[in-house]
């Protein structure tokens, strides 16, 4: 298996081009190597597309996809990557943090644009002003954004005293779940856990929380509930649980409450450093981005079919309000 360092035949200089159109050298095209679980066709992969365009790298024109890197399931990880590195890409798309990791393994060379809930912390680069090595990309403040969200559903749900929370057993901290815990004991809450390791553990879960006792439940920030979400809301609704939700795009799906980025801003957002790398720049010197813009999207149409009553004013606190 042949890997190489990618250079642009601009000098190696970190340039700021004025137009998108001289963004790359004039007649190139250029390999993009993708390891996601994210759906092709989905409206994040869309938009990610759409931005790469609007930065001058255009699919199928300037820029070829290496096939098979979307929709990787965890176990498909190690084979996936193999193909993808024989075939040579200029760049490579990742995430999360097990993906990446994976990739970081692989190669020391070739531009990793990764995506993950704290990179820092979950040890993919040094800093966010200096990630070093070879990887860069978008970091999604998750640790604190999960702590929002709580607060947030304890607002929605007046009178709660016991909060179920689902999370990634294989990547959420246990001193992140005590501070969540004692945050909500703080105010006379219980918070009582239930982890999964893979997609298909959620609902079992969800189940569990609601003979716990529990009266709403908080989705913490994974991958894992954003696959095969469409059954796990219909669960929810079906349990009649308020909860809420990592991504605002979930609520409009039929979630009762998200709050963050919206998950297509942030696919831009990596897009917009995709196109950087593919410029010639090293990740190294890329700072790592983190999300600037968030949203309170809150279903009160899903409200209705739960037979729950959103306080009004958390309502007229909300960025958009489906009713």
């Amino acid at each position: 298996m042949r890997r190489r360092d990618f250079m642009t035949a601009i000098g190696g200089a970190a340039v700021a081009w004025p137009l998108a159109a001289r963004a790359q050298d004039r007649g190139r095209s250029y390999r993009l190597g993708c390891l996601l679980p994210t759906e092709d066709g989905s409206p994040a992969w869309l938009a990610f597309l759409d931005e790469l365009r609007l930065n001058g790298f255009i699919k199928d024109q300037n820029l070829t996809i290496i096939p098979g890197g979307l929709d990787v399931r965890r176990d498909q990880v190690d084979a996936k990557l193999v193909s993808l590195l024989r075939a040579e890409p200029d760049a490579i798309v990742s995430g999360p943090d097990h993906y990446t990791r994976v990739v970081q393994q692989a190669t020391k060379s070739i531009p990793i644009i990764a995506m993950s809930e704290d990179m820092v912390l979950e040890g993919l680069v040094a800093s966010l002003s200096r990630p070093g090595a070879n990887t860069t990309g978008i970091s999604l403040l998750s640790p604190e954004l999960d702590g929002k969200r709580q607060d947030l559903l304890i607002e929605a749900v007046p009178g709660i005293r016991r909060i179920a929370t689902l999370l990634d057993a294989t990547r959420t901290g246990q001193e992140h779940v005590k501070k969540l815990q004692s945050a909500a004991a703080a105010r006379g809450i219980d918070v009582d856990v239930f982890g999964v390791a893979t997609s298909d553990q959620a609902l079992p879960a969800l189940d569990a929380a609601k003979t716990s006792g529990a009266g709403a439940v908080n989705f913490l920030a994974t991958p894992l509930f954003t696959i095969g979400a469409q059954a796990l809301l219909a669960r929810v609704v079906a349990r009649r649980m308020p909860a809420m939700h990592q991504w605002p795009e979930t609520a409009e799906e039929g979630g009762l409450i998200g709050y963050g980025p919206r998950f297509t801003g942030v696919f831009r957002q990596r897009a917009r450093l995709v196109a950087r790398a593919l410029r010639g720049e090293k990740p190294a010197d890329i700072p790592v981005e983190q999300p600037t813009t968030f949203e309170l999207v809150i279903n009160l149409q899903t409200a209705k079919q739960i037979g729950h009553e959103i306080p009004a004013a958390l309502v007229l606190r909300a960025d958009k309000v489906i009713e």
